[in-house]
């Protein structure tokens, strides 16, 4: 714990965009993997204390870092790191509610915030979900991340029946291939791993209304716990229709920003499955404003994550906090610098297929920072 009278006040903050090449590609609905991108932000208090936080890199990370290494951080350098409401408002105002940035500045706020809630957590010695009100306990997985794609479905049961076996209880296939090439992935998980296996699908915005019509009633019978985003977040209509297509919950979030966007998509009520991720939404003040929303629609939180432990460690600390949490997604990918490397890994899974969060002050992770160093950002697509 720091002297309480040392100084929160912002003296910098730090964007680093980071890269590395993927060698072993996944195919999803939105294309194929040939690079992973993150965005880490560093804030440093004028008495030394650090702050780290993972942004969405928005498929442009060296946009997004530009973008909080000059605006953001002009508009917060002199305030109070444990002002997290005023330095979220003061972005709102100036930066994010107009002039076409929004989507982009909510991604780089995430990691600002985050970073912030490190920050007020080692200033007071708690771990974050002690700060938020919370306290440590199991909170359920399920196997996700870039994993699980596009393959014959031989292979995929295998990749499957290896997660089973390391304890994961659920898991996520990926649909937003074909109807036909889908059903048939899904029914051979199925028939092979049995009716006790948890099983979610996300179409990754791949999916008309027809691919919908087409593949509900198997999800119906084979018991699947939801539809993960079959199309763009902002197509209400289409949502609204596949919602009476069967009884399998539809589930979105992840492409939704603040608690605007949220609001309309809980009032909207065609999607059941509510999945903030925390470097895209607004960081953690905002994914709690969220949640609180979704408590009162009874909904429960299931955050999607993201590349490194930062990220990671955020959603398992907002989950024991709040009082309607869902799954938490554990990034099972072969394939991850950023969370085997660049952080430490808070997703360690028990043997009933649960995690709890860190217990160090804040967000209880640490970043090597000659990581950064040494993979510089590649600048282009990361699905083709």
């Amino acid at each position: 714990m720091i002297n309480q009278n040392s100084s929160l006040k912002i003296a910098l903050v730090e964007a680093f965009a980071t890269s590395f090449p993927v060698k072993q590609s996944v195919t999803l609905g939105i294309g194929r993997a040939v690079k992973r991108d993150a965005l880490i932000v560093k804030v440093t208090t004028e008495s030394g204390l650090v702050g780290w936080g993972e942004s969405h890199h928005g498929r442009a990370p060296g946009a997004i870092a530009q973008l909080i290494n000059t605006t953001l951080r002009q508009l917060v350098l002199g305030m109070d790191a444990a002002d997290v409401v005023g330095v979220w408002q003061r972005i709102y105002s100036r930066q994010l509610i107009s002039h076409g940035m929004g989507q982009a500045c909510a991604l780089a706020m995430s990691g600002l915030d985050q970073a912030l809630w490190d920050i007020r957590g080692k200033a007071v010695g708690w771990p974050l979900y002690k700060l938020l009100g919370g306290r440590s306990k199991p909170v359920p997985a399920y196997a996700g991340g870039i994993s699980l794609g596009f393959q014959p479905a031989d292979e995929l049961v295998e990749e499957a029946r290896a997660l089973q076996a390391q304890g994961y209880r659920a898991l996520k296939l990926r649909f937003g291939d074909t109807a036909a090439r889908d059903i048939e992935r899904l029914t051979a998980v199925r028939k092979a791993l049995g009716d006790d296996l948890v099983i979610m699908v996300d179409a990754n915005t791949g999916y008309s209304l027809a691919d919908v019509r087409a593949v509900m009633p198997v999800l119906d019978e084979l018991n699947v716990a939801w539809l993960e985003e079959p199309f763009a977040a902002q197509d209400s209509r289409s949502y609204r229709l596949a919602a009476a297509l069967g009884r399998t919950p539809l589930a979105a979030g992840e492409n939704h920003f603040t608690r605007f966007e949220f609001n309309r998509l809980i009032a909207e009520a065609a999607v059941q499955i509510i999945q903030p991720d925390l470097s895209k939404a607004g960081g953690v003040t905002e994914v709690m404003r969220i949640a609180a929303m979704a408590s009162a629609e009874k909904l429960a939180i299931h955050p999607h994550t993201l590349a490194s432990g930062l990220n990671m460690a955020a959603s398992l600390h907002l989950l024991c906090a709040i009082d309607n949490p869902g799954y938490f997604e554990a990034d099972v990918a072969r394939e991850n610098l950023f969370r085997d490397h660049l952080t430490n890994r808070p997703d360690r899974l028990d043997a009933d297929g649960c995690v709890r969060p860190p217990e160090a002050p804040g967000l209880g992770i640490d970043v090597d920072e000659q990581f950064l160093l040494a993979h510089p950002v590649i600048e282009g697509p990361a699905y083709v």
